[in-house]
């Protein structure tokens, strides 16, 4: 039963990650580690993908 629970907790932590893009930070950081270059700040990072998604509206309402 704890099992279950554990594995049913993993996949909504990871569903939560992608949906919010947390784990867009985690893959840039992996990014930055295996071509050797240090990474953005955080606060730069968020700001640039906001930037990004402001420039090409897919699948905004407003």
């Amino acid at each position: 039963m704890t099992a279950g629970v554990g594995r049913a907790w993993q996949g909504v932590r990871w569903y939560l990650r992608e949906f919010t893009g947390e784990a867009n930070w985690d893959r840039y950081l992996e990014h930055c580690a295996e071509h050797g270059h240090p990474p953005m700040s955080r606060y730069d990072f968020e700001r640039q993908r906001t930037d990004a998604a402001e420039k090409n509206p897919i699948a905004r309402c407003c």
